[in-house]
């Protein structure tokens, strides 16, 4: 039977998307409050024996995941044959292990609940610095889609002589794997984190690259101190203005406008998080992906590949 995507609000954009390819449509859901604050969930579209595909980034997720794991339940209960999750941006992967005693590795607890609720999970670019994959933590198929490829295409359409530049040693793979798609120069700083809100970044020397727009690239944006640390002294060190690319637009609080503030030339994201910022469509992308997932010659008993 046909697909069913169903879009978590806020999603409508994503999962429109993934019906634009053949071989799925959309399905109607009710999400409200009740008076005391618990959540009501219904169907509106029938599920039975069919596969359920929930169309949900999940940044801030604490506000999302009831309803998600609620939809999940529901669909399950209603019959559906599986049940994906498209996420663009997956959560929870930083506390990835124990930095103080008596930390809770909140990854390792957040991939468990999404395994026991999620046949399969298909997300872009998840925060795997000390992880291989995300097999180590989930224990379902997951299908992971690279945005460097899309970053290097838009840095060589738009930024004249580019030169990446990493926030610290986490993103030396990251920025080297786009900056050899975009067949630009690199460098990676150094970064000595003093808070969560407080980060002190080391310059090198840029003499050489005086000709060059630096283009500072990061898999996450949050607070946006390591970058706003940067541009700044990468502004007094006579380069030209800065031009800031994430993949995920998480931006807590005011950090957009505080980036803004900074003085970089611009700031581009993809769209894994509706965001102002987002220029580079990775959409197509995820529903190339999911449509290979629900292609005729695959098999239900079938899961996506691991990342």
């Amino acid at each position: 039977m046909t697909p069913i995507v169903l879009a978590l609000p806020g999603n409508e954009v994503l999962a429109a998307s993934l019906v634009s390819r053949p071989g799925a449509e959309s399905g109607l859901i009710e999400l409200r409050r009740f008076p005391d604050g618990e959540t009501y969930v219904r169907l509106e579209t029938p599920v039975r024996d069919r596969e359920v595909i929930l169309a949900c980034t999940l940044e801030r997720p604490d506000d999302k995941l009831i309803r998600l794991l609620f939809l999940a339940a529901a669909a399950r209960d209603l019959g559906a044959a599986r049940i994906g999750l498209v996420a663009p941006y997956l959560a929870y992967m930083r506390q990835d292990r124990r930095f103080r005693e008596g930390e809770g590795v909140t990854s390792s607890y957040f991939a468990r609940i999404v395994s026991a609720n999620i046949d399969w999970l298909v997300t872009v670019d998840p925060h795997l610095h000390r992880r291989s994959s995300l097999a180590e933590i989930y224990s379902i198929g997951t299908d992971v889609v690279h945005a460097a490829p899309r970053v290097a295409e838009w840095i060589k359409a738009n930024v004249e002589q580019p030169l990446l530049v990493g926030p610290d040693a986490e993103s030396a793979q990251w920025v080297q794997d786009v900056a050899a798609l975009a067949d630009a120069p690199s460098v990676v700083l150094q970064k000595t984190r003093h808070g969560d809100r407080e980060v002190a970044v080391s310059i090198p020397d840029v003499d050489r690259w005086r000709d060059h727009t630096p283009v500072l690239v990061d898999d996450i944006i949050s607070t946006a101190r390591t970058m706003i640390e940067t541009v700044g002294h990468l502004r007094r060190s006579g380069l030209r203005p800065a031009t800031c690319i994430g993949v995920h637009a998480v931006f807590a609080d005011d950090a957009y406008r505080q980036l803004q503030a900074a003085g970089p030339a611009q700031i581009v994201t993809c769209n894994t998080i509706p965001h102002p910022s987002n220029a580079i469509d990775l959409h197509d992308i995820l529903a190339e992906r999911v449509s290979n997932l629900m292609s005729p010659h695959a098999t239900r008993s079938e899961s996506p590949g691991r990342d």
